[in-house]
C-alpha cells in the first residue's frame, strides 16, 4: 500500500472532503465504516472515504493540514483530479452571483469541490438515481460491484471495482431486477451495451460544446437532460452544467423566478446566466445547502 498527503495550504481555496463526497455528486465513493451521510456537521473529520478507479483502490481523509490518501498506487495526481483539488475555488467563487442565497450556501460549505468521477460509473449510477432515496442508490451500486465487479485484495479485505461495461452488457434484465434496480434494469443493461460495443462512448461526448454534449448523452437509454447534466458536471468537467432537479427548481421558483422559461433547455440557459460562468459549482452549493435545511 502506498500513502501520501496533499497539504491544504498548497490548494487554491478551502477543502471540505465530506461536503464534496456527501453532497449528492457521487455514488462511487463510500465510507468503509458504513456511516456515509450519517455524520453531523459540515466536515467529516478523520473519516476515510473509498473508491476504485481503473483497478486501484483509493482512500482519502481530511486532517487539519492535509488531504491524506492511501492506495494500491501512487494516487497523488489521481486524488487531485477526483476531488477537484486543481480547481481554483477562490476564482470560481469570485465569478459567482453574490445574492443572499448563494452567499449563504458558499459560506456554509466553503471547500466543497466538484468531483471528477469515472465516466461509466457516473453514468450508470445516475441512471439508477432516478426517483430513488440516497441509501437505495448506494445499495444498488454496492450490489452491482459485488455481483459484476472485479475483486481486488486490499489491506486484508476484498474490495470490488465498479463493473466494466462488458460485464453489465452481458447481464440480463432479470439479473439486474434481482438486484432491486427495478425499471432501471433494462436502461442499465442497454446503456452498458452501447458503451461496450462502441455505439456511444465518452469519446463521442467529451470536448463537444456543452449543449451538444448534453444532447449526445441523452442518446443513452434512461438518460434525460437532468442525468446528462449530472454526468457532464460530475464526470466530464463541464462546470457550467446545472442539473435541474427538484431542489434547484424550487430555488428558481422562490429566488430566481425570471429564470423559469417553461422548458428544460431555456430554463437551463437562464439559470446558468444567473449563476455565472461556473454555474455548476454554485448549483451544487445550493443543492447541498437547501437539502441540508438551509434557507429555512
Amino acid at each position: 500500500m502506498e500513502r501520501g498527503a496533499i497539504p491544504t495550504d498548497e490548494i487554491a481555496g478551502a477543502v471540505d472532503v465530506q461536503a464534496t463526497l456527501e453532497s449528492g455528486q457521487t455514488y462511487l465513493w463510500w465510507r468503509p465504516d458504513g456511516t456515509t451521510y450519517e455524520t453531523d456537521g459540515a466536515s467529516g473529520g478523520s473519516a476515510w472515504y473509498r473508491t476504485v478507479v481503473d483497478g486501484d483502490v483509493v482512500e482519502v481523509r481530511q486532517t487539519d493540514t492535509a488531504v491524506e490518501w492511501q492506495s494500491t498506487t501512487d494516487a497523488d495526481p489521481l486524488v487531485r483530479k477526483l476531488l477537484g483539488l486543481n480547481d481554483d475555488l477562490q476564482e470560481i467563487r469570485a465569478a459567482a452571483t453574490d445574492d443572499d442565497l448563494t452567499t449563504a450556501a458558499w459560506d456554509a460549505y466553503d471547500g466543497l469541490r466538484i468531483v471528477r468521477d469515472p465516466f461509466f460509473g457516473c453514468l450508470i449510477s445516475f441512471i439508477c438515481s432516478a426517483q430513488m432515496r440516497v441509501e437505495r442508490i448506494f445499495a444498488m451500486q454496492e450490489s452491482l460491484r459485488e455481483h459484476y465487479g472485479e475483486p481486488i485484495e486490499y489491506d486484508g479485505e476484498t474490495v470490488y471495482a465498479f463493473p466494466e461495461p462488458e460485464a453489465l452488457a452481458a447481464a440480463t434484465e432479470e439479473d439486474l431486477r434481482e438486484l432491486k434496480l427495478g425499471y432501471r434494469a433494462p436502461y442499465v443493461q442497454r446503456t452498458a451495451e452501447m458503451v461496450a460495443t462502441g455505439e456511444l462512448t465518452q469519446r463521442d461526448v467529451q470536448g463537444r460544446a456543452y449543449e451538444v454534449a448534453r444532447e449526445q448523452l441523452t442518446d443513452f437509454v434512461g438518460v434525460g437532460d437532468k442525468v446528462a447534466d449530472c454526468v457532464l458536471l460530475f464526470s466530464l468537467g463541464y462546470l457550467e452544467a446545472v442539473p435541474l432537479d427538484t431542489w434547484i427548481r424550487s430555488a428558481i421558483e422562490e429566488h430566481y423566478p425570471d429564470c423559469d422559461r417553461g422548458n428544460y433547455a431555456d430554463t437551463s440557459r437562464a439559470i446558468r446566466e444567473q449563476l455565472g460562468p461556473y454555474a455548476g459549482y454554485t448549483q451544487t452549493y445550493l443543492f447541498h445547502y437547501l437539502r441540508s435545511g438551509g434557507d429555512e
